[in-house]
């Protein structure tokens, strides 16, 4: 066998095998002579690039404040539960606001909130900027001191009317200003009449001090008439339409009828919680236990 002939090549052969010995070498070279890192062609750190990224950063940042929920103005007697989780309150917090206004309490300024639901210093500080009660809150009348006053109370007879009694002679009471007493004759317009006196707790702004010394000079004479609803056959929808009701009180007078299957006298329903005394008797005007 003649291994020989296989080496032998032709003068154009060995330039071949000579041009792509030197390709290959020269390929090697540059791998490890020349700097094949990469280089950026931008340079970050100068201050045009550095101005961009600011104004880069300027504009997420109104995009993202844009995006968040606006927070308006309101009055804190009145948040739901969805409000409350929104506000970041704890379901705990919300329950003893919603245990406060069931017992026909309001609250009336950022301290009177805290006190109530025990929320922190922090949160407070955040919600306190938002809150917002009603102008005779806020900006009280001074009252003076030569002002005609109602203190003394006087006879059934000598009372005046309160399904007539105009709005002028109630601010006459102590307490009564030009808002309080509008407000109460809007009421008793809205409810075709009072009938009863106990009806006055559900007016809005009105304390307990003052409405009895509104009753002290005034009461009902000419009550409206109702046809009451027996309490052990109503539906919590049918309990839920007395004026001052909420649905969720109504529904816990139902079931606590349906677990005692009937109810005898309204002294029973005070073990309900969140029926208050004035709203027991509230119920009475509309409800019998016949």
């Amino acid at each position: 066998m003649k291994l020989r002939s296989h080496f032998t090549f032709s003068k154009q052969e060995r330039s071949g095998i000579l041009l792509l010995v030197s390709l290959i070498v020269g390929v090697m070279a540059a791998y490890y002579f020349i700097d094949t890192s990469e280089t950026s062609l931008l340079d970050v750190s100068s201050a045009k690039i550095i101005q961009l990224q600011e104004e880069l950063d300027s504009l997420r940042a109104v995009e993202l404040e844009r995006r968040k929920p606006k927070q308006y103005p309101f009055n804190p007697n009145f948040i739901t539960d969805h409000k409350a989780y929104v506000l970041g309150m704890t379901p705990t917090e919300f329950d003893r606001l919603k245990l406060f206004r069931e017992q026909d309490q309001w609250i009336n300024s950022a301290a009177d909130f805290q006190r109530v639901t025990k929320v922190s210093d922090s949160l407070l500080a955040v919600l306190q900027p938002y809150f917002k009660f009603p102008d005779w809150v806020t900006n009280p009348k001074p009252s003076y001191a030569k002002k005609k006053t109602y203190n003394t109370p006087i006879s059934y007879a000598e009372k005046i009317d309160l399904n007539v009694a105009t709005a002028a002679e109630l601010r006459e009471v102590h307490g009564i200003g030009e808002a309080l007493s509008k407000r109460i004759v809007s009421y008793r317009e809205k409810l075709g009449g009072f009938a009863g006196d106990i009806e006055l707790y559900s007016v809005y702004g009105l304390d307990n001090m003052v409405i009895r010394r509104v009753l002290d000079q005034f009461t009902v004479k000419t009550p409206r008439s109702l046809a009451k609803m027996n309490l052990n056959t109503a539906s919590a929808s049918d309990i839920a339409t007395i004026p001052g009701i909420s649905f969720e009180l109504a529904k816990r007078i139902w079931e606590y009828r349906e677990l005692r299957e009937q109810i005898s006298d309204f002294s029973e329903l005070e073990k309900i919680e969140g029926l208050s005394n004035q709203k027991l008797q509230l119920i009475q005007l509309y409800l019998s236990v016949d």
